[in-house]
Protein backbone atom coordinates (compact mmCIF):
# COMPACT_ATOMS: atom_id res chain seq x y z
CA UNK A 1 0.00 0.00 0.00
CA UNK A 2 0.92 3.66 -0.16
CA UNK A 3 3.94 5.07 -1.97
CA UNK A 4 5.27 1.54 -2.40
CA UNK A 5 2.26 0.77 -4.63
CA UNK A 6 2.86 3.94 -6.64
CA UNK A 7 6.52 3.08 -7.15
CA UNK A 8 5.79 -0.49 -8.24
CA UNK A 9 3.12 0.77 -10.66
CA UNK A 10 5.80 2.72 -12.52
CA UNK A 11 7.11 -0.60 -13.83
CA UNK A 12 3.77 -1.11 -15.57
CA UNK A 13 4.48 1.91 -17.78
CA UNK A 14 7.44 0.00 -19.25
CA UNK A 15 5.07 -2.74 -20.41
CA UNK A 16 2.53 -0.48 -22.12
CA UNK A 17 3.46 -0.28 -25.79
CA UNK A 18 2.60 2.79 -27.83
CA UNK A 19 0.70 2.50 -31.12
CA UNK A 20 -0.41 -1.06 -30.33
CA UNK A 21 -1.54 -3.47 -33.01
CA UNK A 22 0.87 -2.35 -35.75
CA UNK A 23 4.13 -3.91 -36.88
CA UNK A 24 7.00 -1.69 -35.82
CA UNK A 25 10.74 -2.01 -36.21
CA UNK A 26 11.12 -0.26 -32.86
CA UNK A 27 8.69 -0.71 -29.99
CA UNK A 28 8.22 2.28 -27.69
CA UNK A 29 6.81 2.08 -24.20
CA UNK A 30 5.05 4.77 -22.19
CA UNK A 31 7.86 5.13 -19.64
CA UNK A 32 10.41 5.87 -22.37
CA UNK A 33 7.94 8.20 -24.06
CA UNK A 34 7.58 10.28 -20.88
CA UNK A 35 11.35 10.64 -20.59
CA UNK A 36 11.68 11.74 -24.22
CA UNK A 37 8.85 14.23 -23.83
CA UNK A 38 10.67 15.80 -20.87
CA UNK A 39 13.81 16.15 -23.02
CA UNK A 40 11.95 17.75 -25.92
CA UNK A 41 10.14 20.11 -23.57
CA UNK A 42 13.38 21.09 -21.86
CA UNK A 43 14.95 22.06 -25.20
CA UNK A 44 11.99 24.05 -26.48
CA UNK A 45 11.53 25.74 -23.10
CA UNK A 46 15.10 26.96 -23.58
CA UNK A 47 14.11 28.32 -27.00
CA UNK A 48 11.14 30.13 -25.45
CA UNK A 49 13.21 31.46 -22.56
CA UNK A 50 15.77 32.88 -24.96
CA UNK A 51 12.89 34.57 -26.78
CA UNK A 52 11.97 36.36 -23.55
CA UNK A 53 9.30 34.06 -22.09
CA UNK A 54 9.25 33.19 -18.39
CA UNK A 55 9.33 29.44 -17.74
CA UNK A 56 8.20 27.74 -14.54
CA UNK A 57 10.69 24.88 -14.80
CA UNK A 58 9.29 22.98 -11.81
CA UNK A 59 5.83 22.99 -13.35
CA UNK A 60 7.23 21.99 -16.74
CA UNK A 61 9.05 18.93 -15.41
CA UNK A 62 6.10 17.84 -13.28
CA UNK A 63 3.76 18.11 -16.26
CA UNK A 64 6.00 16.24 -18.67
CA UNK A 65 7.11 13.29 -16.56
CA UNK A 66 3.61 12.65 -15.21
CA UNK A 67 1.45 13.37 -18.24
CA UNK A 68 0.77 9.75 -19.23
CA UNK A 69 0.75 8.02 -15.86
CA UNK A 70 -3.00 7.40 -16.20
CA UNK A 71 -2.24 4.97 -19.03
CA UNK A 72 -1.38 2.52 -16.24
CA UNK A 73 -5.15 2.15 -15.95
CA UNK A 74 -6.38 2.28 -19.56
CA UNK A 75 -3.32 1.58 -21.73
CA UNK A 76 -2.32 3.54 -24.83
CA UNK A 77 -5.22 4.41 -27.12
CA UNK A 78 -4.32 5.08 -30.75
CA UNK A 79 -4.23 8.76 -31.64
CA UNK A 80 -6.67 8.48 -34.61
CA UNK A 81 -9.16 6.73 -32.29
CA UNK A 82 -8.70 9.14 -29.38
CA UNK A 83 -9.15 12.16 -31.65
CA UNK A 84 -11.89 10.74 -33.85
CA UNK A 85 -14.43 12.98 -32.10
CA UNK A 86 -14.30 15.65 -29.39
CA UNK A 87 -16.89 13.69 -27.43
CA UNK A 88 -14.79 10.53 -27.34
CA UNK A 89 -11.67 12.46 -26.39
CA UNK A 90 -13.56 14.11 -23.51
CA UNK A 91 -14.95 10.76 -22.35
CA UNK A 92 -11.48 9.18 -22.28
CA UNK A 93 -10.13 12.17 -20.35
CA UNK A 94 -12.90 11.83 -17.78
CA UNK A 95 -12.24 8.10 -17.36
CA UNK A 96 -8.51 8.74 -16.85
CA UNK A 97 -9.22 11.55 -14.38
CA UNK A 98 -11.66 9.42 -12.40
CA UNK A 99 -9.37 6.41 -12.17
CA UNK A 100 -6.43 8.61 -11.18
CA UNK A 101 -8.48 10.24 -8.43
CA UNK A 102 -9.53 6.86 -7.03
CA UNK A 103 -5.93 5.62 -7.15
CA UNK A 104 -4.65 8.64 -5.23
CA UNK A 105 -7.34 8.38 -2.57
CA UNK A 106 -6.84 4.63 -2.21
CA UNK A 107 -3.05 4.34 -2.39
CA UNK A 108 -1.38 7.65 -1.58
CA UNK A 109 -0.94 8.64 2.09
CA UNK A 110 -3.30 11.49 2.96
CA UNK A 111 -0.47 13.90 3.74
CA UNK A 112 0.71 13.68 0.09
CA UNK A 113 -2.64 13.42 -1.67
CA UNK A 114 -3.03 17.10 -2.56
CA UNK A 115 0.47 17.15 -4.03
CA UNK A 116 -0.41 14.15 -6.21
CA UNK A 117 -3.73 15.70 -7.28
CA UNK A 118 -1.81 18.78 -8.45
CA UNK A 119 0.95 16.85 -10.21
CA UNK A 120 -1.22 14.22 -11.89
CA UNK A 121 -3.93 16.49 -13.26
CA UNK A 122 -4.19 17.15 -17.00
CA UNK A 123 -1.06 19.09 -17.91
CA UNK A 124 -2.03 20.37 -21.35
CA UNK A 125 -3.48 23.77 -20.59
CA UNK A 126 -3.09 27.34 -21.78
CA UNK A 127 0.04 28.07 -19.74
CA UNK A 128 3.33 28.14 -21.59
CA UNK A 129 4.33 24.97 -19.72
CA UNK A 130 1.11 23.27 -20.85
CA UNK A 131 1.75 24.31 -24.43
CA UNK A 132 5.31 23.00 -24.24
CA UNK A 133 3.97 19.67 -22.99
CA UNK A 134 1.58 19.55 -25.93
CA UNK A 135 4.39 20.32 -28.37
CA UNK A 136 6.75 17.75 -26.84
CA UNK A 137 4.07 15.05 -26.77
CA UNK A 138 3.26 15.55 -30.45
CA UNK A 139 6.94 15.76 -31.34
CA UNK A 140 7.47 12.27 -29.97
CA UNK A 141 4.61 10.96 -32.11
CA UNK A 142 6.17 12.81 -35.05
CA UNK A 143 9.56 11.18 -34.51
CA UNK A 144 8.20 7.70 -33.76
CA UNK A 145 6.29 7.67 -37.05
CA UNK A 146 9.15 9.26 -38.96
CA UNK A 147 11.66 6.73 -37.67
CA UNK A 148 9.43 3.82 -38.69
CA UNK A 149 9.18 5.16 -42.25
CA UNK A 150 12.91 5.83 -42.29
CA UNK A 151 13.56 2.22 -41.23
CA UNK A 152 11.45 0.96 -44.15
CA UNK A 153 8.03 0.48 -42.60
CA UNK A 154 5.53 1.08 -45.41
CA UNK A 155 2.42 0.79 -43.22
CA UNK A 156 0.33 3.83 -44.28
CA UNK A 157 -0.73 4.27 -40.64
CA UNK A 158 2.66 5.81 -39.91
CA UNK A 159 2.26 8.28 -42.75
CA UNK A 160 -1.10 9.21 -41.25
CA UNK A 161 0.41 9.55 -37.76
CA UNK A 162 3.18 11.73 -39.17
CA UNK A 163 0.70 14.00 -40.96
CA UNK A 164 -1.50 14.37 -37.86
CA UNK A 165 1.47 15.13 -35.60
CA UNK A 166 3.00 17.63 -38.03
CA UNK A 167 -0.30 19.45 -38.49
CA UNK A 168 -0.84 19.77 -34.74
CA UNK A 169 2.75 20.87 -34.12
CA UNK A 170 2.42 23.73 -36.59
CA UNK A 171 -0.75 24.94 -34.86
CA UNK A 172 0.61 25.13 -31.31
CA UNK A 173 0.75 28.80 -30.20
CA UNK A 174 4.44 28.90 -29.33
CA UNK A 175 5.94 31.18 -31.95
CA UNK A 176 9.63 30.70 -31.14
CA UNK A 177 9.41 26.92 -30.72
CA UNK A 178 7.26 26.28 -33.77
CA UNK A 179 9.48 28.59 -35.81
CA UNK A 180 12.57 26.61 -34.80
CA UNK A 181 10.83 23.32 -35.54
CA UNK A 182 9.58 24.52 -38.91
CA UNK A 183 12.70 26.30 -40.12
CA UNK A 184 15.46 24.13 -38.63
CA UNK A 185 14.28 20.64 -37.70
CA UNK A 186 11.99 20.08 -40.69
CA UNK A 187 14.83 20.88 -43.08
CA UNK A 188 16.80 17.97 -41.66
CA UNK A 189 13.77 15.66 -41.67
CA UNK A 190 12.84 16.12 -45.33
CA UNK A 191 16.43 15.58 -46.46
CA UNK A 192 16.41 12.00 -45.16
CA UNK A 193 15.25 9.03 -47.22
CA UNK A 194 12.17 7.08 -46.16
CA UNK A 195 10.00 4.35 -47.65
CA UNK A 196 7.00 6.69 -47.57
CA UNK A 197 7.72 10.09 -49.11
CA UNK A 198 8.04 12.22 -45.96
CA UNK A 199 9.10 15.26 -47.98
CA UNK A 200 5.91 15.17 -50.02
CA UNK A 201 3.71 14.82 -46.94
CA UNK A 202 5.59 17.63 -45.21
CA UNK A 203 5.27 20.02 -48.15
CA UNK A 204 1.55 19.24 -48.44
CA UNK A 205 0.97 20.05 -44.77
CA UNK A 206 3.08 23.21 -44.96
CA UNK A 207 1.11 24.38 -48.01
CA UNK A 208 -2.21 23.85 -46.22
CA UNK A 209 -0.87 25.57 -43.13
CA UNK A 210 0.28 28.55 -45.16
CA UNK A 211 -3.24 29.14 -46.47
CA UNK A 212 -5.09 28.17 -43.30
CA UNK A 213 -2.89 28.52 -40.19
CA UNK A 214 -5.62 27.15 -37.90
CA UNK A 215 -6.36 23.83 -39.60
CA UNK A 216 -7.14 21.01 -37.19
Amino acid sequence: MGIHTFFTSLNDLERIIRAPGRFKFEEHNVAAHSWKVSQYAMFFATIEERAGRDIDWKSLYEKTINHDFAEVFIGDIKTPVKHSSPELKEMIAKVEEGMMEKFIIREIPQEFQQVFFDRMKEGKDETIEGRLLELADKLDQFYESFNEMKRGNADPEFGKMYRIALTKLLNIPLEASVGYFKNILLEDVINEDSVIDVKEITLQVLERHKHSPYIS
